[in-house]
């Protein structure tokens, strides 16, 4: 959701200030947890099996969260897709909550102006759209067909990053992305449970999360605003539950009166809404650590291959069918995101 940022700070330091590589800066690093502790933790894993502890628990949390969102809203019944966004934005602001102010997992960040609340509060906005819109869907399409459709990211962030910065891309950039658009063209027309409504609305989803990441690198890349994606999922996660509060009242009726009720009758909903809650926010910490243990270049690696792990998975769990053609589609559009990775990876070797 939050990209991750790697920097380094000294405890009552800047918070702000971050250190590049053409600069030298003798300033030690915030001590990790680990090194507080006494080295506990490195005693029982070593780094390479640290690492592999933690790519793991990002698979594990980023497609648990789908199957559970769709097992809620889908198998289970509960059809309240803006309320389940709210808790999800509850849990992280929680959770941020603790991990950096009690656990210092990263320096706290303060929000220094009004200019600089408002820009996070148009993000929130994004985000509120972009997660709203991706666990309605799932109401009506099975996750292998969402993740399908997850996977044009790219197309839609191009799209937007010519449209709102005229940020234009080199002729193979471009090139890549036609089988990302291809991809999803097959899959469309040969998915048994293709749904307009929930394919439209995925596709929001889709073009939401592009948009946010375009606006955030325009709105907060001032080096006197710039925050920490765990500081900034800090403040934007009670500001989404917020915003959502109303539209779920308004739109779901009396959902929480109806949760109460249900509850009562059957403890287990209080459970994978607690569950489903934890993990939401768990796929914004493990996107974080993976990103500090590794680079983000790898991050986006993985999240290639995570599409297509989600998508076997859920069809072994729901049992959804597949064609053919339908698993030839989503294979073009991985493809095509790999091939985008790799020519924006040689356009930046090119452009230094």
């Amino acid at each position: 959701m939050v990209e991750a940022q790697s920097w380094t700070t000294r405890r009552n330091s800047n918070p702000r200030l971050e250190s590049y590589p053409d600069q030298v800066l003798d300033i030690p690093a915030t001590p990790t947890g680990e090194e507080r502790n006494g080295g506990v933790s490195s005693s029982f894993l070593s780094p390479n099996l640290l690492t592999a502890a933690i790519i793991g628990s990002w698979y594990f949390s980023n497609i648990g969260v789908l199957l559970l969102n769709k097992y809620l809203l889908s198998i289970y019944g509960f059809r309240y897709p803006i309320f389940l966004t709210m808790l999800h934005m509850l849990s992280c602001a929680a959770y941020s909550f603790i991990a950096i102010r009690w656990l210092e997992f990263v320096p706290f960040q303060q929000i220094l102006s009004r200019r600089q609340f408002m820009k996070i509060f148009a993000l929130s906005v994004i985000f509120c759209f972009s997660v709203v819109c991706g666990n309605t869907s799932l109401r009506y399409l099975p996750v292998s067909f969402n993740q399908a459709i997850g996977a044009t990211t790219p197309f839609f962030t191009a799209i937007f990053a010519f449209l709102i910065i005229c940020k234009k891309e080199s002729a193979e950039v471009y090139l890549a992305l036609l089988p990302v658009v291809l991809g999803i063209v097959l899959a469309s027309n040969s998915e048994p449970l293709f749904h307009l409504f929930g394919f439209i609305i995925c596709v929001g989803s889709t073009a939401g999360r592009a948009l946010k990441s375009v606006v955030q690198g325009i709105i907060l890349t001032s080096e006197s605003e710039k925050l920490h994606s765990m500081n900034l999922l800090l403040y934007m996660a009670p500001m989404a539950a917020l915003i959502l509060l109303p539209l779920t009242l308004y739109i779901e009726g009396n959902v929480l009166a109806v949760t109460i009720e249900k509850s009562k009758g059957d403890w287990f909903i209080v459970f994978l809404l607690i569950g489903n809650a934890t993990i939401a926010y768990l796929v914004n910490l493990t996107n974080f650590l993976v990103t500090k243990h590794t680079s983000a270049l790898t991050l986006q690696v993985l999240g290639n291959a995570k599409a297509a792990v989600a998508a076997v998975v859920s069809v072994l769990i729901f049992r959804n069918p597949v064609t053919v053609m339908g698993m030839t589609g989503f294979a073009v559009t991985v493809m095509g995101v790999v091939l985008y990775s790799e020519a924006k990876k040689r356009s930046k070797i090119t452009a230094h």
